[in-house]
């Protein structure tokens, strides 16, 4: 699901508007037919996406799921909450996970992301690209982060190595390589339609 930062008032610089932590808003009970994400204190509520979004986010999970299974490692979709920052929570498309069950004593977020990837919108792609970057990259687990345009068919890459990052930027016939887990997942799969 993608996160709707541009419609949603500054409720940050308003002095009567107390910036949750993660701890308080993770105990909020949205129904099953809102979602939010915190960002940096602020609730932020969230739209659907299309059905090319979810047609390629299936795409993902089926073939990760498949590909991991018996590894330790577990794919999720957008309902499993990332812990980014003390005030922020992230809800990404898709997370590859390698923490047992019951690292984190919440148990509603993941424990060990080491893989996180984004399904652009164009009402998210800005905040995606910037905002979620930077706060992924600082997770110490957090390895491989993907970026997937999907009116495009192009894939963004960042890969973390022992200085930095390297970032392959959008390529419509880039597959998408997870070093760290012995997979790769191609650019025909991400995007098929049958």
């Amino acid at each position: 699901m993608s996160a709707q930062p541009a419609y949603v008032p500054d409720m940050a610089s308003d002095p009567h508007y107390r910036l949750l932590t993660a701890e308080e808003f993770l105990q909020i009970d949205f129904g099953s037919d809102m979602k939010a994400e915190l960002d940096n204190g602020v609730i932020r509520m969230m739209a659907g996406g299309t059905r090319e979004h979810s047609r390629v986010q299936v795409n993902l999970t089926a073939f990760v799921r498949s590909a991991l299974r018996g590894s330790g490692c577990t794919p999720y979709g957008s309902d499993m909450a990332v812990r980014t920052r003390d005030r922020s929570v992230r809800y990404p498309d898709l997370t590859i996970d390698c923490g047992a069950p019951g690292d984190r004593p919440d148990d509603l977020t993941l424990s060990d992301p080491r893989v996180i990837i984004e399904i652009l919108s164009p009402s998210t792609r800005h905040f995606d690209l910037t905002v979620k970057k930077d706060e992924y990259r600082a997770i110490d687990s957090v390895d491989t982060l993907a970026f997937v345009d999907v009116d495009a068919e192009a894939l963004s890459v960042h890969q973390r190595i022992e200085c930095g990052w390297i970032e392959t930027l959008f390529s419509t016939s880039l597959d998408l390589v997870i070093p760290s887990l012995g997979l790769t997942i191609p650019h025909t799969e991400i995007f098929a339609r049958d």
